[in-house]
């Protein structure tokens, strides 16, 4: 059976995006070799990428532009190569390589792709599909880079979820540009 991870940018506040959805915050840390190193690895990983419809306009827009090939050559190879599925009620047709789309029951759907035999699955961003799929228990493993920022309102995480989940920590890493890692299992 395979594993879904929720692997989500946060600011300290517990925000994963702006109040218009912006991300800008993310990405406002200097240089961090070892924090560059990290995001490298992470996007080698070989798994299945799960994405709503915002956060796949949000990615295609760039990893596979000439720009993203120049200035990430190593993420933009795993993001662009890395099978992609994209939730959505509106969108019809994708452009990215390696993605398709589907329409079903975000819940239901998400159950048969655990499933089914082969690599991990991982959210990336995704604030409305991480907070539906902790609402019906299916995440394993949550992966949240807390970034040492405060923009004082924006879009929570969890808006959704009406019960208490405990997790259990699994790993914490401290980066040179102040973002910490925090992954988290689920403790029963």
């Amino acid at each position: 059976m395979r594993k879904l991870l929720a692997f989500t940018n946060v600011t300290l506040d517990g925000y994963f995006a702006g109040p218009k959805g912006e991300l800008d915050w993310a990405h406002r840390a200097g240089k961090d070799p070892e924090w560059d190193a990290f995001v490298a690895e992470n996007a080698k990983s070989g798994g299945t990428l799960l994405l709503g419809r915002v956060t796949y306009e949000i990615m295609v827009s760039y990893w596979p532009t000439p720009e993203a090939k120049k200035n990430d050559p190593v993420v933009a190879e795993g993001m662009n190569s890395a099978p992609k599925i994209v939730f959505s009620k509106t969108l019809d047709k994708v452009s990215w390589s390696n993605t398709k789309v589907l329409k079903g029951d975000l819940a239901t759907e998400v159950r048969k792709l655990k499933q089914e035999s082969g690599p991990n699955i991982a959210t990336l961003g995704s604030g409305s599909i991480v907070s539906q799929l902790t609402q019906a228990g299916l995440i394993d493993e949550y992966q949240l880079v807390v970034h040492p920022v405060i923009i004082g309102q924006g879009k929570a995480l969890f808006p959704d979820v009406k019960k208490t989940k405990t997790l259990r920590l699994k790993q914490s890493r401290a980066f040179g540009n102040g973002n910490v890692l925090l992954s988290y299992e689920s403790a029963g």
